[in-house]
């Protein structure tokens, strides 16, 4: 088939998927579950991840390819096993398809529900990381929706292997496998771009200049995962112990993750936590480069840029700015920030009320890592992406993010001219939601 003809049938597989049970839903990734976690299907998956490190470290050699692109590029047991585990997690979730939103009586005999249901086609191009491939298909899935997948060429080898096990389960069900869509060249991604008549949603996860290359080439509703520039404000009154174990997770944890932070912001009370985290910091062999007055503290430092403040390292670099209190902090984030995930360390309330009040992010912690702004971290079993837009969905992106409702009108023969002066009147009574 070529790619129109697949995704029209990839439109035929979604309704077979939205009208699955709740138990067959889950037994469909339960089976996926199962065959990734079989020695065979393991050893296929590993050995195809081999092949394409073996060419990314070629290539990163080179100089062509980044060392952060590479580290995400590795599929090791560790992260299947974690793939894995966040499959049985959907699994075992409530079904969330074909749930009552609204219950409503408009009048007697006439009942009105708001249900949620599947969007249809999903297009989702993503960055060179394997694991990603099976969080949204699971996802997709889940949501009983079909799905057009493009990652990175890096990780052709892995991502065919991945799909092939997820094919095999499929077939097992009785379901077309075009509910699932492998694009292999970038050439079909424009292509995909020009097919708002069969897709409904295109989820784009990459670079700014990426994402902007997606929404001004498809008429398609983008979500998109861009930058992950995130901070940590370091407050007035902040724990120096506690500032100094956050920092050093935020930031050497995973430091290619786009969730991990980029840029540390100080108050001058806040000194002796600052201190804690340079020293946490380098020992941990991260690359400081600090503000003048960060430098002044701290003159063993590398001086930031301008640029610095807009950068996405994806490495162990961070820049340090110190702030003249919450204001400024604020309005750095507010200019600088990529509306990712940002930190307030303090013990005061106040404080932290209005950080998480004032900053717009998808997510705002007080007191936490930057790097628990995860859909495996906060329940929802895998993420489509982070969302880094405002409609629809924001932040991890799970089963909820991918569903739309429909209004449905239960009636006995009423119609519209029955309403009104000296006729029937609504009565609009809200009902019992019954799932």
């Amino acid at each position: 088939m070529d790619l129109r003809e697949s995704l029209i049938a990839a439109r035929a597989a979604a309704r077979r998927l939205a009208g699955l049970t709740g138990p067959e839903r889950s037994r469909l990734l339960a089976d996926l579950a199962e065959a990734l976690a079989r020695p065979e299907a393991r050893k296929a998956v590993l050995d195809a991840n081999a092949q394409d490190m073996a060419s990314a470290r070629e290539e990163e050699a080179a100089g062509r390819l980044g060392s952060s692109l590479v580290k995400r590029l590795l599929l090791d047991d560790k992260k299947l096993d974690t793939s894995i585990d966040g499959i049985k997690q959907l699994a075992d979730m409530p079904e969330l398809v074909g749930r009552t939103l609204t219950h409503r009586a408009l009048d007697h005999g006439l009942i009105l529900k708001r249900v949620s249901c599947p969007l249809g086609v999903l297009g989702v191009v993503f960055e060179a990381r394997p694991d990603a491939l099976v969080q949204i298909t699971s996802l997709a899935w889940k949501s009983g929706n079909a799905v057009a997948l493009k990652g990175g060429r890096e990780a052709s080898a892995s991502n065919r292997a991945l799909c092939a096990v997820a094919h095999q389960v499929l077939s097992a069900h009785g379901i077309d496998t075009n509910a699932m869509v492998l694009l292999e060249e970038r050439a079909e991604v424009d292509a995909l771009l020009g097919m708002d008549d069969l897709v409904e949603l295109m989820i784009a996860r990459g670079s700014s200049s990426f994402i902007q290359h997606v929404r001004s080439h498809t008429r398609i509703p983008v979500m998109a995962h861009a930058d992950g520039i995130c901070h940590m404000y370091l407050h007035a009154a902040a724990d120096p112990a506690m500032a100094a174990r956050l920092v050093v997770d935020a930031k050497c944890s995973y430091p290619s993750a786009c969730n991990a932070v980029e840029t540390l912001l100080w108050d001058p009370e806040a000194s002796v936590a600052l201190d804690s985290c340079v020293s946490a910091l380098s020992a941990q062999g991260v690359e400081l480069r600090g503000c003048k007055e960060t430098r002044k503290r701290h003159p063993q430092m590398n001086a930031a840029t301008g640029a610095d403040w807009d950068t996405e390292y994806g490495a162990l670099i961070l820049s340090i700015r110190q702030v003249a209190g919450l204001e400024q902090a604020l309005a750095h984030i507010a200019h600088h920030g990529s509306r990712h995930t940002d930190v307030i360390v303090t013990q005061d309330p106040v404080a932290a009320t209005r950080f998480l009040a004032e900053v717009d992010a998808a997510c705002v912690f007080h007191n936490a890592s930057n790097r628990f702004s995860d859909g495996y971290r906060f329940g929802l079993g895998a993420e489509v992406g982070i969302s880094t837009d405002k409609l629809h969905a924001r932040g991890p992106v799970g089963v909820e993010g991918l569903l739309t409702y429909r209004w449905l009108l239960y009636g006995h023969g009423q119609a519209t001219t029955d309403y009104g002066p000296g006729g029937r009147h609504y009565i609009h009574k809200d009902l019992p939601v019954d799932g």
